[in-house]
């Protein structure tokens, strides 16, 4: 692989190319790897999402955690950073974010009230009832190049990945 990669570099150094537009530049290597794809995608999908939901100051990975909220009320935090993939401390700092938003509110358990349950709030809920559409548009809009068929390919693969 040394060589390939002193190949590609060659060529990259020698390439008199002055092209900005992403996906002008000889990715050597890179165009291989699946992380560096799953990475440009994300890329993509999070700048189309800012462009299209930015009025609404929420990000994917927020967005995620108010759905995950909703669809399991009194959700602890612990199962929910397990679920993310982030620290607790980290997704208690989104939980604070929220709260501050009124979206969710922490309730304690009352067999452990070393425990709390996450909840959305009225105010979260209708804040989801007027995101989620727009949310979806930018679904469509961001796949559009893509078949049903395709698209639906692509998320049982995703899925398995992340399994």
């Amino acid at each position: 692989m040394a060589r390939a990669v002193t190949r590609d570099t060659a060529n990259l150094e020698s390439s008199t190319r002055n092209d900005t537009k992403a996906g002008s530049l000889n990715s050597g290597p890179l165009d291989k790897l699946l992380g560096y794809h799953l990475r440009r995608a994300q890329s993509a999908t999070f700048q189309h999402f800012a462009a299209h939901l930015s009025h609404r100051d929420i990000t994917p990975g927020q967005l995620g955690l108010l759905v995950l909220i909703a669809c399991n009320p009194g959700v602890s935090q612990t199962s929910l950073a397990r679920e993310v993939g982030v620290e607790r401390s980290t997704l208690g700092e989104f939980i604070d974010r929220f709260e501050s938003r009124q979206l969710v509110e922490r309730r304690q358990v009352a067999t452990d009230r070393r425990i709390h349950a996450i909840h959305l709030t009225r105010k979260g809920r209708r804040f989801l009832d007027r995101i989620l559409p727009e949310v979806e548009a930018h679904e469509r809009e961001f796949t559009q190049t893509l078949s049903a068929q395709e698209l639906q390919t692509l998320m049982r693969l995703l899925k398995r990945l992340a399994a």
